[in-house]
């Protein structure tokens, strides 16, 4: 379905991380169990952890992508968009020019500027890629493209690089990696704690039109 309204974003986001949550609540219970043997908990733990990651790469694409759809469909002119949209809307063709050697191919690029600003905006699909490795960094690049704070999440740099990131890296390229009950639910918390902000913060961005150059 087409992601017109702020409602639709915002009921594609909530279905989207609940039935997440769910899932992870689940994992959770499991390795919160007292009753099973320190190698299927070991087993557990590990498993939870590149479920957690999974969870956390997946929504943010889907949240992001489905705000850049919002934002698309919005049908707006390059001159309405935020410098941040802007510039996305504009990287296929400062990249064709970059590739060569030709001077010549950025007067097209100028005369847009320019002269085209007033025409309807033309946002990529699905444009917003986590590199299948979700780190501090690459966050910083998403939020900047979207426009909304990354400070949120200045903190959280170890976590994300390396409590979450490497050690399902670790784990999915089948090293042995011990992670215990009490480390495993605290990253738990954690990534629901960030889940729930980026949500939010899409949300919020969309119902106050951060994407348009003069916002409120």
């Amino acid at each position: 379905m087409s992601i017109r309204t702020v409602e639709q974003l915002s009921d594609k986001l909530s279905a989207d991380l609940a039935w997440r949550k769910k899932e992870l609540s689940e994992i959770k219970s499991l390795v919160e169990a007292k009753n099973v043997s320190d190698q299927r908990h070991k087993v557990l733990v590990r498993s939870g952890v590149c479920i957690l990651y999974s969870h956390w790469e997946g929504f943010v694409k889907l949240a992001a992508n489905s705000y850049l759809e919002y934002v698309r469909l919005r049908r707006l002119t390059y001159n309405q968009l935020s410098s941040n949209f802007l510039a996305l809307a504009m990287k296929e063709k400062l990249k064709e020019a970059k590739e060569t050697n030709k001077p010549s191919l950025y007067i097209p690029v100028c005369d847009f500027f320019l002269s085209e600003l007033d025409q309807r905006c033309i946002l990529p699909k699905d444009a917003i890629s986590t590199a299948s490795n979700l780190s501090s960094e690459i966050l910083k690049e998403i939020t900047d493209i979207l426009g909304i704070d990354f400070s949120l999440y200045s903190t959280k740099s170890q976590l994300i690089d390396t409590k979450l990131l490497k050690t399902r890296n670790e784990i999915a390229h089948g090293n042995y990696l011990v992670f215990d009950r009490e480390e495993y639910i605290e990253l738990h918390r954690e990534v629901i704690a960030m889940l729930d902000i980026f949500r939010d913060q899409i949300a919020n961005a969309a119902i106050e039109k951060k994407f348009m150059r003069n916002s409120p």
